[in-house]
């Protein structure tokens, strides 16, 4: 009998927290989230805008900023 070892690895739901064990990849399709619903509760949230990447605008970045203007439409 050959004996193989393998290796277990854990992770932390990054939506609910629970922790969760697997072997490899096939094991666990939905890492880093513990099940199918916490990655589409997370995804929820970024489509909602609940969650942004953002650089905060630094004093030498103006050039980047589109100047406003008075005869745009408004946006209704």
């Amino acid at each position: 009998m050959i004996r193989r070892h393998v290796t277990m690895h854990t992770g932390e739901c990054p939506t609910c927290g629970e922790s969760f064990s697997y072997r490899d990849r096939e094991e666990a399709p939905n890492r880093p989230f513990c099940s199918r619903r916490c990655r589409e509760i997370d995804l929820g949230k970024w489509l909602n805008e609940e969650y942004r990447v953002c650089d905060p605008v630094r004093p030498n970045d103006d050039h980047l900023v589109p100047p406003e203007t008075d005869d745009a439409e408004p946006v209704e």
